[in-house]
């Protein structure tokens, strides 16, 4: 029997729903872009709920919305909650967002109930996340720490704007990101609820799960150039079609992910660009992305490797020159095993038996846990659909994700005393 919750879950519900009315596209969509208008509004929003929560706010340089709660001892390292807001540009209502509002519930239950923590505690809604306005992302949790990469500010999006223009526009000042740095060893653990966005719980039929770890992404960018020429007077046995290499390759790669049905490795390719991109000339340049994960270190390098010996064998092939680039490499992260085995037994204590499973997308997590211990808790997505507006998760199954939260942020409280 599950235990009845201690969070307020109908207002947690409404506040879901009052974020979704911003940027809302289709009837149940969300297009809230990283250091928009429309981002600004829902942060003011957010900003607000947290302060009605008991939390001291403020808006960073790197766009970041951080509350914090300052306990019985301040000077402490803290325990921080949080994830993201900003969405896809065809996005839904709950990626990123239960996290915020999940958070900032734990925070109020523990304010209504007049406990007061000994620990600081801080909520954090960090800026974009997601990377689909400047593709490059997590950047608010990368800011922090002092892990942004040259010529970031310099990066555009569709319209032209840089992302120095942007956060300018937002209200942060760019030449005083050592201000919003933290220090390391200032946290002392982080907690991330998030929807699953795959059909792993669906398909256990369990409404919660606690992540064991975070898949690490390897992302190439492949070149092949061949030679155009006429579609119709070029023999066959003569072409040096890049398009033809860049198919070949497309195929080895699922081949090699797909190898094993038991292994979580992933692999897709997600952009592909076409030059000259005519109907009737051989494509003389193809550039395609790669993205390949694993939770397994070893067996990702090894994947890699295959696919770099197949790349260089097909561009023979066909007399094609090939260029790989690697644009991320990051190994997996995985959950602290104190953090795991608090949630389990918080469950128990709830009358519930979370599943456990790897996370393939990256969160806010993965660069939180190069600084401190990290634990993540999922919960069930309809489908297993997200970055859609079809992404759907029940009141139900957020409201016992938030409770499971609650009372795990109450143990490391506790245990970091």
């Amino acid at each position: 029997m599950i235990a009845a919750h201690s969070i307020n879950s109908k207002r947690l519900q409404q506040r879901i729903e009052k974020l979704a009315e911003i940027g809302k596209i289709s009837e149940t969509g969300v297009c809230r872009l990283a250091l928009s208008i429309e981002d600004r509004h829902a942060v003011d929003i957010v900003r607000g709920w947290m302060e009605e929560a008991g939390l001291k706010t403020r808006i960073d340089n790197f766009g970041n919305l951080i509350g914090r709660l300052e306990g019985r001892n301040p000077d402490m390292p803290s325990l921080m909650l949080g994830s993201h807001i900003d969405s896809q540009p065809y996005g839904g209502r709950f990626d990123g967002t239960i996290g915020v509002l999940g958070a900032i519930e734990t925070v109020q239950t523990l304010q209504e109930k007049g406990i007061v923590p000994d620990i600081p505690i801080e909520v954090a809604a960090f800026c974009d996340e997601e990377g689909c306005r400047f593709n490059k992302g997590i950047f608010g949790v990368r800011g922090i720490w002092g892990e942004l990469e040259e010529g970031e500010l310099q990066r555009v999006d569709k319209d032209g704007i840089t992302r120095e223009q942007a956060l300018i526009s937002f209200g942060c000042d760019p030449t005083k990101f050592a201000e919003s740095q933290y220090k390391k060893g200032s946290v002392a653990a982080f907690l991330e609820l998030h929807i699953e966005q795959g059909p792993v719980l669906e398909k256990l039929n369990k409404p919660v799960g606690i992540v064991t770890g975070i898949s690490g992404p390897l992302w190439l960018t492949v070149d092949f150039t061949g030679f155009a020429g006429h579609a119709g007077s070029v023999p066959m046995d003569m072409r040096k079609d890049a398009l033809l290499g860049a198919a070949k390759v497309i195929v080895a790669l699922n081949e090699i992910a797909a190898r094993n049905p038991d292994s979580p490795a992933v692999a897709t390719v997600g952009n592909i660009e076409v030059f000259p991109n005519s109907r009737n000339i051989i494509p003389e340049k193809v550039s395609f992305t790669v993205d390949l994960r694993d939770i397994d270190i070893e067996q990702r390098n090894r994947n890699e490797m295959e696919l770099k010996r197949e790349i260089q064998k097909i561009a023979e092939q066909h007399g094609l020159e090939a260029v790989i680039r690697e644009d991320t490499n990051t190994e997996p992260r995985y959950c602290a095993e104190w953090i795991k085995e608090t949630i389990r037994n918080e469950g128990k204590k709830m009358g519930i038996e979370p599943a456990e499973l790897m996370s393939g997308p990256f969160h806010d997590s993965m660069v939180m846990s190069r600084y401190c211990d990290y634990g993540m808790i999922f919960v069930r997505c309809k489908d297993g659909i997200s970055h859609n507006p079809l992404e759907y998760s029940s009141n139900e199954d957020i409201a016992l994700g938030t409770e499971l939260l609650y009372l795990t942020a109450l143990s490391v409280i506790e245990a970091k005393k």
